[in-house]
């Protein structure tokens, strides 16, 4: 696959270079301050999607150091390089990880992404890899994380907000992080908007959920 579709809320570079999804259109209320060192368990999470399938494994549509389920419909695709990669590099690099499969919402009818991103073994806990991993998407703010276990994994989630310069509009976003013997990986969810985000949600959940290292 070449560099496609995608990479949203990261500025007017995405809207021309990665057009599958449109980077925010909706305001998001502020959210009311939280603990941001707030620990959760996996099965606290909200609604789980339905499994319709397992990514990360060997001979999978992604390749990764885990492994974890997509909900029904949605459709995973690993990120390669080529001229496009080429040409939007730093596009596919946020903080210490690399762009490396996409999982897409829309044949269920949403418009938006899981996106997974890896990177190389480090000495980073899964907080610190997360806390980069957001300092590097300009436009975040009001992040508020969490630690929680999955799959023999502690991980580290932070829910924030996203502010896109370019169309002005606030809206919510949410990423996790674990750290394995290959190197951390980041489990991103955006969407079109808030509302996109919300109803996304439970896809995102079931990869929480099922999250296990390889």
């Amino acid at each position: 696959m070449q560099v496609r579709a995608g990479i949203a809320g990261r500025g007017a570079v995405h809207v021309a270079l990665l057009a599958g999804v449109l980077t925010g259109c909706s305001q998001a209320a502020p959210k009311e301050p939280e603990d941001k060192q707030a620990s959760a368990p996996a099965s606290a999470d909200g609604a789980v999607a339905a499994k319709g399938g397992t990514i990360g494994a060997e001979g999978s549509s992604c390749e990764l150091p885990v492994t974890f389920d997509i909900a029904e419909e949605w459709k995973a695709e690993t990120v390669e390089g080529g001229p496009a990669a080429d040409i939007a590099d730093t596009l596919l690099h946020q903080g210490p990880v690399t762009l490396a499969c996409e999982i897409d919402a829309k044949p269920a009818g949403n418009i938006g992404y899981l996106r997974v991103w890896t990177g190389d073994p480090a000495k980073d806990d899964a907080r610190t890899a997360l806390e980069a991993f957001v300092e590097a998407e300009a436009g975040a703010s009001e992040e508020t994380y969490r630690t929680f276990k999955t799959g023999g994994l502690d991980g580290a989630e932070v829910e924030y907000l996203y502010t896109s310069e370019l169309l002005d509009e606030t809206k919510k976003e949410r990423a996790l992080a674990v750290v394995t013997s290959d190197g951390p990986v980041v489990v991103h969810l955006g969407g079109l908007d808030s509302e996109e985000h919300e109803e996304m949600l439970p896809a995102y959940q079931l990869a929480k959920r099922t999250l296990r290292g390889n």
